[in-house]
């Protein structure tokens, strides 16, 4: 089986679940009819796809197998064994991940293409799924040179891929998880009452909560806030310049990075 259709099930998998945990268990009321939002933000996901296998005909698992292969980079060079290469090749990821979302707060150019995301003014699965295809290109790039220079196993690269998508739809979902499991799981991972955090339309708050798979590297670098100011259940997520329904249509999606937040 290729790697496309293993990520491809597991994906649909993933989102088809918690799609119906949160359909059922929904923690906050929508603002923007949900079928309108889920159309575009799928349309969204359909432009992603194609942009990138037009513009990246070889991705991160495909150069992780030329490189590892080759035994270069510079876990191939230290000769290092799987058993350490492995999972110091997820962590090295997923800090990259964490450094990567960051940097798309900090830099103006950056912060164009990932506002996008950020201009969803409901938080559920779908959201997940709004990154602006040249954020998606940049960042597989960003991947791609990553594993060029480390030789990070192809198959590390593959799982990480899968569970980087999973956790990326689980702490986006519109749910929120009993308080004491909830305290207990966002010591190993990013949860969704962690990252609604980050979706505040507070700068302070939009600028922490960095992570998506494990939540550490935000307590050490200094950038974890525990709760929102307000209430979760009706804070106000989004960007205060692209809070009408009409802005999450496809097309003005897709231009936003051209359009000034200056309204």
């Amino acid at each position: 089986m290729s790697e496309a259709v293993i990520r491809a099930l597991i994906f649909a998998s993933v989102f088809s679940v918690m799609g119906l945990i949160e359909w059922r268990l929904s923690f906050r009321p929508l603002a923007v009819r949900k079928g309108f939002r889920w159309l575009n933000n799928l349309g969204v996901l359909v432009v992603d796809i194609l942009a990138v296998r037009l513009l990246l005909p070889i991705l991160a698992v495909g150069v992780a197998a030329d490189v590892y292969a080759q035994q270069g980079g510079l876990f191939g060079l230290l000769n290092m064994p799987l058993w350490l290469a492995a999972p110091l090749g997820f962590l090295l990821l997923d800090l990259a991940i964490y450094a990567q979302h960051w940097a798309s707060h900090r830099v103006p150019l950056l912060w164009r293409l990932h506002r996008m995301h950020h201009s969803d003014i409901d938080l559920d699965v779908s959201t997940a799924l709004r990154f602006h295809p040249l954020e998606i290109a940049g960042s597989m790039l960003y991947k791609i040179a990553l594993v060029w220079a480390l030789g990070i196993h192809p198959g590390v690269v593959l799982v990480f891929e899968i569970v980087l998508n999973a956790t990326a739809i689980f702490n986006h979902a519109n749910i929120s998880i009993p308080h004491r499991l909830e305290r207990l799981l966002r010591g190993v991972v990013v949860t969704p009452d962690m990252h609604r955090v980050h979706h505040s339309i507070r700068p302070s708050e939009t600028n922490a909560n960095y992570g998506f798979n494990f939540p550490w590297w935000d307590r050490v670098f200094g950038t974890y806030v525990a709760r929102p100011m307000d209430d979760p259940q009706s804070m106000p997520i989004g960007i205060e310049a692209f809070r009408a329904e009409a802005d999450s249509a496809l097309a003005k999606l897709l231009l936003q990075p051209f359009v000034s937040d200056r309204r």
